[in-house]
């Protein structure tokens, strides 16, 4: 941290990400007793976030970028509290570390309910007041002393923006934990959107990247945000294409600047006072303009599904289908224009795909997927605990049975991740015939 409580440098973004997210990566095969009469350990897919191995990053990238709109000089060591705020939800995310189907089970939850705004912050404002008091003023002992009362609105505002962004996307968030444990869904935005990325980490890019350290530091960041927009199925081409040109617009803007003091820093490197006061407000506008172009995008993301839903429902019940009880759109990467669809019907789901300039729009695919959740076999199945937290996560679940002699494995599945989208898989769960033949009517 700086003398006014910034970040020196994008190292502390980075590193809650990155930490962050290392949930979310490097899954591996496991096995599972499903605990059940007849039944034996099968291979079980762990979940494969494929969909979200870096969302930290956006939340920290949003916190940053409030600060450096401005929020910063509220009181000493509001962009931490900013930062912190933004990533502390996602605590939760060291369940990844044990049992993945459990970790499911109670993913954004408890941490991402209406009490986590209030919660939450509790924690964070005593590390910050006990960094003021025995760091930052010791160094500095005519600094102006941080406040608590405000650090605590702005931790509280940063958690709540975490938790609207965890809205917008299909995954889904809980926000009346821990009153109601409902799910409620956004479907405006895939969760690893890398127009947020060049918003918000611009923003915070042209904010602290005044030394070479800092520079370097930035050039690896967005070295390693890259990858996943180079190496993931789901981007097309022309996302990739825009991506290299949001970053060398990026550089342009860094290069204009030349070395100048960042945010909050007290060392000009011989700029005037007049000359940096002047960069300041520039900067902070341009961080103002980046802010609200970031909100505009999501608003309008917001704004576009329920219609987009709509003409969905209205296109099944024309073509015979019937309505549908749920309908999602769900966002594909840098694409906000383009949307899978899964519909809810009677007897399982339907998929499709939209596009706001297609003709038509909405194209239905023919593969529809049975749900299949009243066979006895899958019934039997779901009593195992990785199945049952599986389903209790799950928003469209389904299942494939396959039938092998006297063996009977269920795969729990979300249509979601249907498709060939790949992502999250639910467990396998292996029974023997002549367990079932006992529960069958």
């Amino acid at each position: 941290m700086d003398s006014a409580g910034g970040l020196a440098s994008p190292g502390a973004l980075a590193s809650c990400g990155v930490i962050l997210s290392l949930r979310q990566s490097g899954w591996a095969k496991g096995r599972h007793d499903t605990g059940l009469p007849g039944a034996s350990p099968a291979p079980c897919q762990r979940a494969g976030l494929s969909s979200q191995p870096m969302d930290p990053i956006a939340h920290a990238f949003s916190g940053s970028a409030a600060a450096a709109a401005g929020l910063r000089r509220i009181t000493p060591l509001a962009t931490a509290a900013l930062v912190l705020g933004a990533v502390a939800p996602d605590i939760d995310g060291l369940l990844m570390f044990g049992d993945e189907f459990t970790a499911l089970a109670h993913r954004r939850g408890l941490t991402h309910g209406i009490a986590a705004v209030f919660v939450l912050p509790l924690f964070i404002v005593p590390l910050l007041m006990a960094w003021d008091y025995r760091v930052r003023r010791v160094r500095d002992p005519v600094a102006r002393p941080a406040r608590p009362l405000v650090l605590y609105g702005l931790a509280a505002a940063a958690v709540a923006l975490h938790l609207a962004f965890d809205w917008i996307n299909n995954y889904g968030v809980r926000l009346l934990m821990p009153f109601d444990g409902r799910w409620f869904y956004g479907d405006a935005l895939f969760v690893i959107d890398p127009w947020l990325w060049l918003l918000l980490g611009g923003v915070s890019f042209v904010a602290w990247s005044a030394r070479r350290a800092a520079l370097a530091a930035w050039a690896v960041l967005w070295l390693l945000l890259s990858w996943p927009v180079f190496t993931s199925e789901l981007v097309g081409a022309s996302v990739r294409a825009l991506w290299v040109i949001g970053l060398i617009g990026l550089v342009v803007i860094r290069w204009r600047l030349g070395r100048q003091p960042a945010v909050g820093a007290s060392d000009t490197d011989g700029v005037s006072s007049g000359q940096a006061a002047r960069l300041a407000r520039w900067r902070e506008g341009l961080a103002r303009a980046g802010v609200v172009l970031a909100a505009a995008y999501v608003l309008l993301a917001v704004a576009a599904n329920g219609p987009a839903r709509r003409e969905v429902a209205a296109t099944l019940a024309s073509e015979g289908i019937g309505a549908s009880a749920q309908v999602m759109i769900a966002p594909v990467p840098g694409r906000p224009l383009a949307g899978f669809v899964v519909a809810e019907t009677d007897a399982g789901y339907v998929l499709g795909d939209w596009h706001w300039r297609g003709q038509p729009r909405f194209t239905l695919r023919e593969n529809a997927l049975p749900a299949q959740l009243d066979r006895t076999e899958v019934a039997a199945a779901a009593q195992a605990r990785p199945a049952r937290d599986f389903l209790a996560w799950s928003r469209f679940p389904y299942a494939e049975v396959e039938v092998d002699g006297e063996v009977v494995l269920v795969h729990f599945r979300d249509a979601r991740y249907a498709g060939g989208r790949g992502g999250i898989r639910g467990p396998s769960v292996r029974l023997a015939r002549d367990s079932l033949a006992e529960l069958a009517p």
